[in-house]
């Protein structure tokens, strides 16, 4: 992908409310262009409402939120047209009776027929099919699906891919339309340690070649920009600094004549207290 491909993404008191109250409210962070950001946060807190509407996919109600200059909720349909989704459950599945090269084929028509130039609907089918086959290859690359490597080829069911492959095959599908942002839900559900670490790998490599990337996970690795939609009042506080240890001080001794005017007090009420007995 070309360089400074990917798209600033800003949000400031980003807020969207539901028929059961705010699904998410006061997002506020700023991400360079291939910036790679995590959104962390309780289940149930809205992260993937909040993924649907840095999207344009859903619109909000408080704040507001620049996608390579785009303001939302303005300018939805804009921001669509640059962004692209992985795996977002209930939105942008994989079909289990797929096979892999059914869902990169459809993918590769269905970018030529409503996301292509008039040029491009124009060419030779023998020209079209090789711009595909090439835009195919382009993605599968980027996201490191080995197709030649799976049980049945290409022609292996989506229900017989492990989780990890699946995940590259969503981010080869959404990368065919060689988007300025990729949003995914759930990047690191139920995966080991071992393939956990690959998809972070795999979503690194995307950013790094220009591709702002917005990913829903549990844990966030330790170089993403980290973003919460857990509740204020939850999101754990920064520490606060530790306070410098207070200088000890040695007790004053008593001056001298004080000492001894106390010493000759005592004599003196000492040798009274004979006297009386």
């Amino acid at each position: 992908m070309e360089a400074n491909h990917g798209a600033a993404v800003v949000a400031d008191g980003f807020g969207l409310k539901g028929p059961r109250g705010w699904a998410f409210r006061g997002i506020g962070f700023e991400a360079a262009p291939g910036s790679l950001v995590a959104v962390e946060g309780p289940s149930g807190s809205g992260r993937t409402c909040l993924l649907l509407a840095l999207t344009g996919r859903m619109k909000t109600h408080e704040g507001h939120a620049e996608v390579a200059g785009l303001r939302l909720p303005r300018k939805m349909a804009a921001v669509r047209r640059i962004s692209a989704l992985g795996p977002v459950p209930g939105v942008s599945e994989l079909d289990p009776a797929f096979t892999v090269v059914e869902h990169l084929r459809e993918r590769a028509l269905l970018q030529r027929r409503f996301d292509g130039s008039l040029k491009a609907l124009l060419r030779p089918p023998a020209e079209g099919r090789a711009a595909a086959r090439d835009r195919i290859d382009e993605a599968l690359a980027a996201a490191g699906l080995d197709v030649e490597a799976l049980p049945k080829g290409e022609r292996t069911s989506v229900r017989d891919l492990e989780r990890l492959e699946a995940l590259r095959l969503s981010v080869a599908l959404a990368l065919i339309g060689k988007p300025r942002v990729l949003a995914l839900d759930d990047a690191d559900l139920k995966l080991s340690d071992a393939d956990r670490a690959e998809a972070w790998a795999l979503l690194r490599s995307v950013a790094a070649a220009g591709t702002t990337v917005l990913a829903v996970c549990s844990e966030a690795p330790e170089d993403a920009l980290k973003v919460s939609t857990a509740p204020a009042a939850t999101r754990p506080a920064a520490p606060e600094p530790e306070a410098e240890p207070e200088p000890k001080t040695e007790p004053e001794p008593e001056p001298a004549d004080t000492a001894t005017k106390s010493e000759s007090e005592s004599k003196s009420e000492k040798g009274d207290a004979d006297a009386l007995a």
